[in-house]
């Protein structure tokens, strides 16, 4: 493998909890191929607890804060914090999630076998309490056509585990605000500019996922987002009519429906056991 060196991207603000920040730092410094950068944007101001946990990896060369004064929100605070980032190649990190050891070894040889990718995300491992219980694992389509074809209909990468190319990112203008919805639009944008991507079916990144995760996802607030969101889509040219029909209805049916319920619809029909992984 070549010598091919990446940054990390983070965005902190003061509602994470210091314990997962800590063990999300951590899988990064723990790579098999180490980071050249850990980029991470202070997204106004922190908790004492969380500025503790920052303050233990003090002595880490490759580890960055970039503070602000004021809370900007994820994707202006992405943004801010990819201007820091010196290499081409940026690994996207949440800072609840864990990711495996070898995760970004993984995704910096798909970019190394084919030079033409811009993008490459991974399946991901959702639990609730520690890795050793995962509950499901969401997977997402693997090649270039099928990611296309699906991302007509749902989000086709997942956000915490991929990588992209910094100046393809750029070239789309970066994330832009829309609530709840940033980086989907940053991968239409992307995608419409012509930009290879590529998922990898094995899961790379352990993803916290409880009821409140659910929760989040539905209620007439969050309907009326999946609603213009889509409708933006159609307009800007992504989605054909019938994608936004046939998208807006089927998600936003989902939204509306109890938690209980909606929860059991995404761990049966978007999401695999994970019994056996």
């Amino acid at each position: 493998m070549k010598n091919t060196k990446y940054s990390v991207l983070m965005s902190l603000y003061y509602k994470e909890n210091p314990s997962y920040l800590r063990e999300s730092i951590e899988s990064m410094l723990q790579q098999t191929l180490k980071p050249d950068e850990i980029i991470i944007v202070k997204d106004g101001t922190l908790t004492p607890s969380l500025e503790q946990v920052l303050n233990e990896f003090a002595n880490e060369p490759c580890l960055k804060t970039i503070p602000l004064r004021e809370n900007k929100g994820l994707g202006e605070a992405l943004n801010i914090g990819m201007n820091y980032c010196k290499n081409e190649l940026i690994a996207r990190m949440d800072t609840d999630d864990i990711s495996k050891k070898d995760r970004c070894e993984k995704q910096i040889k798909m970019f190394e076998e084919n030079e033409l990718l811009s993008i490459v995300s991974s399946s991901i491992m959702e639990f609730e309490v520690n890795t050793d219980k995962v509950k499901s694992i969401k997977r997402l389509p693997l090649t270039h056509e099928s990611i296309l074809k699906f991302a007509k209909k749902r989000n086709p990468f997942n956000h915490p585990a991929v990588m992209y190319k910094k100046s393809v990112v750029l070239q789309a203008g970066g994330y832009k605000h829309f609530e709840l919805f940033e980086d989907y639009y940053l991968w239409a944008r992307i995608l419409m500019n012509g930009a290879i991507s590529a998922n990898i079916d094995e899961p790379l990144l352990y993803m916290r996922a409880n009821r409140n995760m659910y929760k989040r996802r539905g209620g007439v607030s969050y309907f009326k987002c999946i609603i213009l969101f889509k409708w933006h889509l159609r307009k800007i040219g992504f989605y054909s009519l019938l994608d936004f029909f046939l998208s807006a209805l089927a998600q936003g049916a989902v939204a509306v429906l109890p938690n209980g319920i909606r929860m059991k619809i995404y761990k049966v029909f978007l999401r695999t056991d994970a019994q056996g992984n």
